[in-house]
C-alpha cells in the first residue's frame, strides 16, 4: 500500500508550528525557572544580570531564613485546611447547582442564571461584606475565609455548560422510563459521567484558595490562624525592614539585604510548590474538562 506523500507546504507548516510552540513554551517556562535558580544564587549576581541559565554563588540562606520561621509550618497547616474545606464545600455546591441550571425543566431557570451573572459583575463591596461577616460572628475564624467566597459564578457557568453539552435529553428520558428519580439520576448517572469537570473544579478552586490572602488579612486577627500566603508576606516585610539599615551594624545590614533579595524568590517557590505537585494528578482531565465545559458558539 502506497503511503500518502505530504506536500512541501505541509512540512514547512509543521516545522514553523513546532518552532513557534517551542518558543512559547520557553517563554512560559523561563520565568519560573529563573525564580528557582535566583532563589539559590548570590543576589548581587542576580541584580547584575549574571544569573541567566544556572545558579551562581549557590546558597540556601533564604530557604533557611523562611523554613526556620516558627510560623511557616503553622501557615502551611492552615492553608491546607482552608484549601481542603473551601474546595470541598465549593465543589459540592457548584456541581449540583450547575446541573440544576442545565435542566430545561427547572422553573425560572433563565431568571436564576441572570441573577448569578448579575452578581458576578456587580458586588456589594468590601464594607457590606465585612459587616455581614461581623454580624454572623465569623470574624477571626476559619469560616470567615471559607464561606463568603466559596462559590465562583464563572465556575458555575462552566459546570452548567458542561452538563448541557454532555447530558442529553434522551438519556434523561430513558432514565425516567426506568423509574429513576431526579436525585438518583444525578448521583448515579450524571456524577459518574462528570469526572472531568469535577477534577477541573477541584483544580480551579484549590489554586484560587491556596493563593488567596486578602480575605485572611481582612477577617483574621490571630497569627495562629494566618494562611501561608500571609505568613510569607509578613516574613518578606520583616526582611525588608531589617535590610533598611534601621537595626544593626553595616555588615549585618548588608547580609540582611542579600537575604531580603533572596526571600522574594524563595517565597514564590515555597508558595507555589504544593500546586505544582497537585497539577500532574489532574492534568489529564484539564484539557478535556475545559473543552467540554467551554461555551461554544
Amino acid at each position: 500500500m502506497n503511503r500518502v506523500k505530504r506536500y512541501d507546504p505541509d512540512k514547512v507548516f509543521d516545522v514553523v508550528n513546532t518552532i513557534v510552540m517551542v518558543i512559547l513554551f520557553l517563554i512560559v517556562l523561563y520565568p519560573l525557572f529563573f525564580v528557582a535558580i535566583a532563589s539559590v544564587s548570590d543576589p548581587n549576581l542576580v541584580n547584575s544580570g549574571k544569573v541567566i541559565l544556572w545558579p551562581k554563588g549557590f546558597n540556601l540562606d533564604a530557604y533557611q531564613h523562611i523554613l526556620t520561621n516558627a510560623n511557616i509550618l503553622n501557615g502551611y497547616k492552615n492553608s491546607v485546611i482552608y484549601t481542603f474545606v473551601w474546595t470541598a464545600i465549593a465543589v459540592c455546591v457548584t456541581v449540583p447547582a450547575g446541573y440544576a441550571l442545565s435542566r430545561k425543566d427547572l422553573p425560572m431557570r433563565k431568571t436564576a442564571t441572570m441573577f448569578f451573572v448579575f452578581v458576578m459583575y456587580f458586588q456589594g463591596g468590601l464594607v457590606p461584606t465585612y459587616l455581614v461577616v461581623k454580624q454572623l460572628n465569623l470574624l477571626d475564624t476559619m469560616w470567615a475565609v471559607i464561606l463568603p467566597t466559596c462559590v465562583s459564578v464563572f465556575n458555575l457557568i462552566v459546570c452548567r455548560t458542561f452538563f448541557e453539552g454532555t447530558m442529553s435529553d434522551e438519556l434523561l428520558d430513558a432514565a425516567r422510563v426506568d423509574g429513576v428519580t431526579n436525585l438518583k439520576y444525578f448521583f448515579q448517572i450524571a456524577l459518574p459521567l462528570s469526572k472531568a469537570i469535577i477534577a477541573i473544579m477541584i483544580l480551579f478552586y484549590a489554586i484560587q484558595q491556596w493563593n488567596s490572602y486578602f480575605d485572611a488579612m481582612i477577617y483574621l486577627n490571630s497569627k495562629d490562624k494566618f494562611p501561608l500566603q500571609v505568613v510569607l508576606k509578613d516574613i518578606l516585610i520583616q526582611a525588608q525592614m531589617n535590610s533598611s539599615g534601621a537595626f544593626g551594624d553595616a555588615e549585618s545590614v548588608a547580609a540582611m539585604q542579600r537575604i531580603a533579595e533572596l526571600v522574594k524568590y524563595s517565597s514564590i517557590i515555597v508558595a507555589s510548590l504544593p500546586m505544582l505537585i497537585l497539577y500532574p494528578f489532574v492534568q489529564k482531565y484539564f484539557v478535556k474538562g475545559i473543552m467540554i465545559g467551554s461555551v461554544k458558539g
